[in-house]
C-alpha cells in the first residue's frame, strides 16, 4: 500500500512538469503574438516581487536539487513552492553569526548582483493561474477571460480553521473580475473544473491616474487613518504626498516598498495585536499588486489553525488564501512608497532573504515579544540603516512587578517572564500598529511630505529621501465569509486587556499543537527551545517579594504591639 506522502510527492512532480510544458506552450503563444492564455502555469507570466517569474522553478518541497536550506524545505514537503533557476545568484547567509549583524555586514559590501540575490524559496502553493474571470451567480461556475465556462470549486477548510468562505463570500466575487490561484483538472464528465486556493479580486488596484493628491490635513495621523470607522468597509486608495504634485503621473515599473498592517480578529482574543509585514514588487501598467511579495514571518515551531507557515509568499496567497489569508479574518493597511531607483527596496529584499536562511535554520525562534513579526522586521530595516525612531518601553517599573506577580498568581514562571518581556519591550518591535505608524511618519518627514522634517542620516535613508515617488494609504476590508469581523489593532497593552474579558478562562483561543526542530537538523548555531529566564526579571522579581516580605513582618509586629 502506498504510503499518502508519497502520494502527495508523485502528484506534485506531475504538477510540476505540466508547470513546465505549460510554461513553455504560453511562452511560445506570446512569442507568436497570440493572446495570453485563460489558465496558465503559475511562473509562466508576471513576476515575484521585483522578480521575474520565469526566474524561478515550480517543484515540490520534497525537492533533491534545490539551492535552498533544506531546515527551509521541510517545512513545505507537501506543498508547491518557487525556487531559484539554475545559474541564479541566490541570497545566502554568514554561518556563525547573529541575523542582524550579518545584515549589516552584507550591505555594507554588497554590490548589484548581491542586492538582487534571488530568495531561496517562494510559497506559491498551487501550479496554475487563471486572470480575468468571472464567478457566475450560481457560485458553482467560473466563466474564463476566453469565453470558457468551468466548473468551479474552493479548496477544502482545514479542520482547525474556525470560518471560511460561504454564500457572503461568493456574491462579494460575483460583483468583480478575479485573478485566481489553483488546479484545473478534467471532471469525469470531460468537462474542465476550476479548483480555486486563491481568489484576488482584479479591482483592488493602486490606480496612478485616478489618484487624486490628498495628504494628511491638519490633525490627521497615520494612526487616525487605521482607526477610522466605516460602517461600509470598502477597499480605497489615498495618496498621501507625491514628489512632483500636477505632472504627469507614470508609476510603471516602479519599486516598491510596502508596510503591511493586518488588523484585530474578531473571534481570537490572542490576536487583538494584529500582524505585520513588508512588502516588495513593482507598479505596473493596470495599477495591480497582487504579484508583491510579502515577508511573513510567524511561529515556526507551532501549527498554525489556518495552515500559515512562515514565508516569502505573494501577495494574493497572504491577503487572499481561502484558509490562510488575511483578509478573510481581519481588515488590513499598507503604506507604500514607489520609488524611481530600486536599490533600497533590494536592499530589503536581499537583507530579509538572508533573515531567513538563519530563521529557518532556528538560529533564532520566533517570540511574541520581541521577536516577533513587527520586531523582526523593523530589526532589519534598521541594520540597513533606516533609523526609525524607538518609542521605549511599556513601563520597566509595571514590567518588575509583574515578574513575580504574574509567576505567583498563575504559578509559572514563563507567565512572569512573559509579562516582563511585553512590559519592557522596546514599543516598535513589539506592537504592529505602533511600528507601522512609526515607519510611516518618519518616512513622511525624511520626504518633507511633514512640516517636522528631518535630514537623512545614512546611506539607506538618503536613498528613501531622494528616490521615493509617491507615498499612498491602501486600506483593505475583511472579505465577508462566516468569521466574525475584526477591527484595528491595539497599540497598547491597556487597550489590549480592554478588548479581552478580565477572567483568562472566557478568552476565545485556538489552541495550537506544537512543530518540533528535527533534531537532524540541530547545529552549535541553533537557539534552545526554551530560553533563561534572565537575570533582570529574577532580581526584580526577588526585590519585590522581599519588600512584601518586610511589609508583612512590620505588620505582624505592629498587630503583636
Amino acid at each position: 500500500m502506498l504510503k499518502p506522502g508519497f502520494l502527495r510527492t508523485v502528484i506534485a512532480n506531475v504538477l510540476v512538469w505540466l508547470s513546465a510544458s505549460g510554461a513553455a506552450n504560453a511562452a511560445s503563444s506570446v512569442a507568436a503574438g497570440k493572446a495570453e492564455p485563460a489558465v496558465r502555469p503559475a511562473l509562466a507570466a508576471g513576476s515575484l516581487g521585483l522578480f521575474p517569474a520565469a526566474d524561478f522553478r515550480l517543484v515540490p518541497g520534497t525537492c533533491a536539487d534545490c539551492p535552498t536550506p533544506k531546515e527551509a524545505l521541510w517545512y513545505f514537503r507537501d506543498d508547491l513552492i518557487a525556487v531559484p533557476g539554475p545559474g541564479a545568484k541566490v541570497a545566502g547567509f554568514t554561518d556563525g553569526v547573529a541575523a542582524k549583524e550579518d545584515v549589516r555586514r552584507w550591505y555594507a559590501a554588497a554590490g548589484p548582483e548581491e542586492l538582487q540575490a534571488r530568495p531561496p524559496l517562494i510559497w506559491v502553493g498551487s501550479p496554475s493561474v487563471i486572470t480575468d474571470a468571472r464567478l457566475q451567480e450560481s457560485g458553482n461556475a467560473l466563466r474564463l477571460a476566453d469565453g470558457t465556462v468551468t466548473r468551479f470549486a474552493v479548496t477544502p477548510k482545514i479542520p482547525a480553521n474556525l470560518s471560511y468562505y460561504d454564500a457572503s463570500t461568493a456574491k462579494f466575487f460575483t460583483q468583480r473580475p478575479l485573478r485566481i490561484r489553483g488546479t484545473v483538472a478534467q471532471g469525469v464528465d470531460g468537462k474542465p473544473a476550476v479548483t480555486a486556493r486563491t481568489i484576488w479580486p482584479q479591482d483592488y488596484v493602486i490606480d496612478a491616474a485616478a489618484s487624486k493628491l490628498s495628504p494628511l490635513a491638519a490633525g490627521e495621523t497615520l494612526s487616525g487613518l487605521v482607526r477610522q470607522a466605516d460602517s461600509a468597509p470598502r477597499y480605497e486608495t489615498r495618496l498621501l504626498w507625491e514628489r512632483t504634485p500636477g505632472q504627469p503621473r507614470n508609476w510603471d515599473q516602479l519599486a516598491a516598498l510596502g508596510v503591511m498592517l493586518n488588523g484585530s480578529q474578531g473571534d481570537d482574543d490572542e490576536a487583538h495585536g494584529g500582524h505585520f509585514a513588508i512588502v516588495t514588487g513593482r507598479g505596473n501598467a493596470r495599477g495591480e499588486w497582487s504579484d508583491w511579495l510579502v515577508n511573513n514571518f510567524y511561529n515556526l515551531d507551532s501549527f498554525s489553525e489556518k495552515g500559515i507557515v512562515a514565508s516569502m509568499v505573494p501577495m494574493d496567497n497572504y491577503l487572499m488564501d481561502l484558509n490562510s489569508g488575511q483578509a478573510y479574518y481581519r481588515p488590513s493597511y499598507m503604506l507604500v512608497a514607489l520609488m524611481r531607483s530600486d536599490r533600497a527596496v533590494f536592499a530589503y529584499q536581499g537583507a530579509i532573504a538572508r533573515v531567513y536562511n538563519h530563521f529557518y535554520r532556528h538560529d533564532f525562534r520566533y517570540r511574541h515579544a520581541g521577536a516577533n513579526c513587527a520586531g523582526i522586521s523593523i530589526d532589519t530595516l534598521r541594520s540597513l540603516g533606516w533609523n526609525i525612531p524607538a518609542r521605549g518601553a511599556t513601563s520597566y517599573a509595571k514590567a518588575a512587578a509583574a515578574y513575580p506577580y504574574m509567576a505567583l498568581k498563575e504559578m509559572s514562571f514563563d507567565s512572569g517572564k512573559s509579562s516582563f518581556d511585553y512590559l519592557s519591550e522596546e514599543q516598535t518591535r513589539l506592537y504592529p500598529a505602533v511600528a507601522f505608524d512609526a515607519i510611516g511618519n518618519d518616512l513622511l518627514q525624511l520626504v518633507g511630505a511633514q512640516p517636522a522634517g528631518r535630514s537623512a542620516a545614512s546611506a539607506y535613508e538618503e536613498l528613501l529621501k531622494s528616490e521615493v515617488e509617491a507615498i499612498i494609504f491602501v486600506r483593505i476590508p475583511q472579505i465577508p465569509s462566516s468569521r466574525a469581523v475584526g477591527s484595528f489593532p491595539v497599540a497598547s497593552i491597556d487597550e489590549y486587556m480592554q478588548r479581552t474579558p478580565a477572567d483568562r478562562a472566557q478568552w476565545k483561543i485556538v489552541p495550537v499543537g506544537p512543530r518540533p526542530f528535527p533534531s537532524e537538523f540541530v547545529s552549535a548555531a541553533t537557539e534552545p527551545a526554551t530560553q533563561n529566564n534572565g537575570a533582570l526579571p529574577v532580581t526584580a522579581g526577588l526585590l519585590l517579594a522581599g519588600i512584601l516580605g518586610v511589609r508583612a513582618v512590620r505588620r505582624r509586629r505592629a498587630r503583636k504591639a
